[in-house]
């Protein structure tokens, strides 16, 4: 058994069950956490809003049957950033090791904890991600995504692979993604203001400078989203806008045949399926990732006032 302590942290926003379901996994773990440290983007002050959840309100009533203590720490929703918020979690760490989590990632086994650190035994790992599984209610392309994305088996990646894997080297994902705490403050942890991809920016930085990522298949959670073309499309403008400002990451080391691939396989098991009236909703889809990503990847071509009405996330751009 390791001889520290493992912090969790969660950014929120309008925590619903997902979020309960999650922490009550956490308190079952046969390596349970430290503490699990919650930064809660508060919704804008309008009408309307009266009934929405902020962590606080959804955790009022059950703080006291956990084992495990929560810290819940409140922001403007104006001032969440992908990198910078979660950086403000790790400040309230001081565990050897942290592991990242989205409020929609519900563990799927007791020994979730368990296996995701184990990887980092290995002074040369710096962060070990899971294994995302599609729920039951998911649609049949997201089963493929996520198929696709968080194989069975297990593998650790260094720079050597980047002739190999390409952009995948770096992939890793916040979902549910635990870290060495001394190497990421020497390595000046996440980006402090960045769209999207925090994680694989993080990753990139960490495999350059001489250490391995490790995806770990044991360690799964339940983490999907049936997103619409529309949701889809401006997600989409987010990861091309995150790629263009980042080119130290992604110059030179494509996804697109990595697209190519997964549109090959959920084809496929369309076909297999019998599900042929699905395919031209499933190109439509594809036509409006691709947009997206192309938009955001060239987001300086057109006016802000334009971007942020497509970008999944406007306030960003100010």
């Amino acid at each position: 058994m390791q001889d520290y302590t493992i912090d969790v942290i969660i950014p929120t926003y309008k925590p619903g069950s997902e979020l309960l379901s999650t922490i009550d996994m956490l308190n079952k773990q046969t390596v349970k956490p430290n503490k699990i440290i919650i930064v809660d983007s508060l919704p804008d002050s309008k009408a309307g809003t009266e009934d929405i959840k902020t962590a606080e309100t959804l955790l009022a009533d059950r703080l006291s049957e956990y084992k495990v203590p929560i810290m819940i720490y409140s922001i403007d929703k104006g001032q969440f950033d992908h990198g910078g918020t979660r950086n403000q979690g790790v400040e309230h760490s001081d565990s050897r090791v942290f592991i990242c989590m989205t409020q929609d990632a519900i563990p799927a086994n007791d020994d979730f904890v368990e296996a995701l650190i184990s990887p980092l035994a290995d002074k040369q790992v710096a962060v070990s991600y899971a294994r995302q599984l599609a729920k039951e209610d998911s649609s049949i392309e997201e089963q493929v995504a996520r198929a696709f994305n968080y194989p069975e088996a297990s593998c650790i990646k260094d720079a050597s692979d980047l002739g190999r894997l390409g952009i995948k080297t770096y992939f890793c994902s916040n979902v549910s993604c635990a870290y060495n705490a001394e190497i990421f403050a020497n390595l000046g942890g996440f980006i402090d203001k960045t769209i999207f991809n925090e994680d694989m920016i993080y990753a990139a930085k960490a495999v350059k400078a001489g250490y391995k990522i490790s995806y770990t298949a044991k360690a799964m959670v339940y983490h999907s989203h049936n997103y619409t073309p529309r949701q889809q499309f401006r997600r989409n403008v987010d990861i091309g806008v995150s790629q263009a400002q980042h080119p130290e990451v992604f110059d030179g080391l494509s996804s697109e045949s990595e697209g190519k691939k997964l549109v090959m396989m959920t084809m496929k098991r369309l076909v297999s399926e019998g599900r042929i009236l699905r395919i031209p909703g499933f190109i439509w889809m594809i036509v409006n990732r691709y947009a997206g990503f192309l938009i955001g990847k060239h987001y300086k071509r057109f006016p802000i006032s334009f971007i942020k009405k497509v970008s999944m996330n406007p306030g960003y751009f100010g």
